[in-house]
Order: structure tokens, then C-alpha cells, then sequence
């Protein structure tokens, strides 16, 4: 069987987002590099390809896993049985690991990135962290964000986020004043700019390529402005903070909105609707702050009378 066309087909049926869609094409195609073009769609091949990424993320190997699962359905390939004794094998769940982060070093950023003013990019730089902070938005939700998502005057939005699902997102004060800050300043960049203004990008470039249009910046952009990137002489906002950027992972941010939303409400089930968890287990991975145990370890050995 030649795999690449059948791929195609496979493809021009899923009726998912495009960005779904973009994901298993990418999968496929690391099977057809694995097992080669003119492989059969065989257990062992199957079990070939997932050990060539058993050292990639849980969540890259679920995904793969699961477009070539789908495509050896489509394809009718059979051996329904031994796919599913592969699969078990290879994610194989391991104990519960709790959430971890250095939360000193994120509060040391967000205090910093708070004080941020002048040019453009410190404006965006500020209202994006602030943002990512009190909403819980993911790095590439925020950049997928136009200026008309945001009802400025309920300070919510709807998005389509993970697994093309649509939520609401509720913006604290202080990132709905920055991010009006960031707006008023950025209107003098393109005032004759054809895109109506709803549908102009919440955050833009602002670098040279960029030049005087409203451009919407990647999720890859704003990482490497607040992460840095030191091979190419790019220095983030984390290290202006005085913190070694090793310590802090964007993804920190929204670990850190949920966290302060369960120690402000010890509320699980409120957390996990916050934060869009799809299943309270992965909610429950930040249980361990402020638990009973902590409150109980804190009155015996901080707070006894003498």
C-alpha cells in the first residue's frame, strides 16, 4: 500500500478544526518516515512507531497514537486486539504526579512585567503576562485572540480553545487596564489600517519586519520575547526580572492562576472550571496547596502555645 495518498484521503474526511487536522497530517507523516512509504499497516509497525517516540511528551504520544489508531480504522487494517494491547503497553499510566513550580520566581515576573512601560512592546509584554496570569489562557490561545473576542464591558471573552471547545474567560482589572493601555498606545501604528478594528489581533509585533502594520504575533514570538532566546541574542523579560529563565516555563503562568484560585476558594470543581481542566483529575494535581495536612503540620509545629 502506498501510504501517502491514503493519508490524504484519511485526511479530507476528518471533520475537526484545522489545527486538529494540521497535528495528525504531522503524525502520519513521522509514521512514514518511520516505517517507510510502502510499509503495511501491520502491529509491529504500529509498535515501531511508538518506540521511536517513547521519550517524546504524554501528550505528543497520545496524540500520535491516537491519528495512527484512527488512520489503520480508516484504512481497515484489522487487528483491533493486539493496536489495543500496544497502546496499553506503551501508556501505561504512571502514579499521580503532582503540579510543581517556582512560585517565588513567577511572582517576581509578574511583579516586574507589571511595572513595564514605555514603548510598545513593554506595553504588550505587560498586558500579556497579566493576562496569562488572571485568566488562565494559554500562550497560544492568548495569541489567537482578535480585539473584538473581549467584551470590555462584562471583561470576558469567548474562545475556542483546547480540543476546539468554547469557553468563557474572565479578565481581572488590572489586565483589562493594561491591555487598554496597550491599545490606545498601539493606535497610532496603523490608523488607516483596513482591518476593522474587532478584527485586528488582541497582540501584535512590534519588531522592525513588522513595520508600521497591526501584525499578529505567534505564539513562538512571545515566547522568546518573555523566555528569551540567548543563541540568538534575544533577552526575555524573565531575565530582566532577575531570574534565571530556566526556573520559569510559560506554561508556569497558568499553573500559577490555577493554584491561586484553588488557595483563594479550596473549591476543586471551581478551580476546574476556571482553569478548562477536562476532568477534575488533572485539577486535582494541585490539591497539595493549602491541604488540611499543611494546615495541621503549620498548628503543630508553628503555632503552639508556649
Amino acid at each position: 500500500m502506498q501510504l501517502k495518498p491514503e493519508i490524504k484521503r484519511f485526511l479530507d474526511t476528518l471533520d475537526r478544526s484545522s489545527r486538529t487536522i494540521s497535528t495528525y497530517e504531522n503524525a502520519l507523516n513521522q509514521f512514514v518516515y518511520v516505517v517507510g512509504e510502502d510499509a503495511d499497516l501491520t502491529p509491529d509497525n504500529y509498535a515501531a512507531f511508538l518506540t521511536a517516540f517513547k521519550s517524546a511528551s504524554p501528550s505528543t504520544k497520545n496524540t500520535y497514537g491516537s491519528a495512527v489508531r484512527k488512520f489503520y480504522k480508516f484504512c481497515k487494517a484489522g487487528h483491533a486486539e493486539e493496536i489495543k494491547d500496544i497502546t496499553e503497553h506503551f501508556t501505561r499510566q504512571k502514579g499521580k504526579r503532582f503540579v510543581n513550580f517556582d512560585r517565588e520566581a513567577v511572582e517576581t515576573i509578574i511583579a516586574y512585567c507589571s511595572q513595564l512601560s514605555g514603548n510598545l512592546e513593554a506595553l504588550r509584554d505587560r498586558a500579556f503576562v497579566l493576562t496569562l496570569v488572571d485568566t488562565g489562557l494559554r500562550i497560544s490561545e492568548a495569541c489567537g485572540m482578535k480585539r473584538g473576542d473581549i467584551d470590555w464591558m462584562e471583561a470576558r471573552a469567548i474562545i475556542i480553545g483546547k480540543g476546539d471547545k468554547q469557553a468563557v474567560i474572565r479578565f481581572s482589572q488590572r489586565s483589562i487596564e493594561a491591555l487598554k493601555d496597550y491599545l490606545h498606545a498601539r493606535s497610532v501604528v496603523d490608523p488607516n489600517s483596513r482591518i476593522p478594528l474587532g478584527s485586528q489581533p488582541l497582540f501584535a509585533r512590534h519588531d522592525i519586519r513588522a513595520s508600521k502594520k497591526i501584525r499578529p504575533i505567534t505564539a513562538g514570538g512571545m515566547w522568546k520575547a518573555i523566555k528569551g532566546a540567548p543563541s540568538q541574542g534575544i533577552k526575555g523579560r524573565i531575565e530582566e526580572a532577575g531570574v534565571d529563565r530556566s526556573l520559569v516555563r510559560i506554561h508556569d503562568f497558568r499553573h500559577y492562576f490555577v493554584t491561586m484560585t484553588y488557595l483563594a476558594k479550596g473549591d476543586l470543581k471551581l478551580s476546574q472550571e476556571l482553569a478548562r481542566h477536562e476532568s477534575i483529575a488533572t485539577t486535582n494535581r494541585y490539591a497539595h496547596y493549602g491541604s488540611e495536612t499543611d494546615k495541621a503540620y503549620d498548628e503543630i509545629f508553628n503555632k503552639r502555645s508556649e
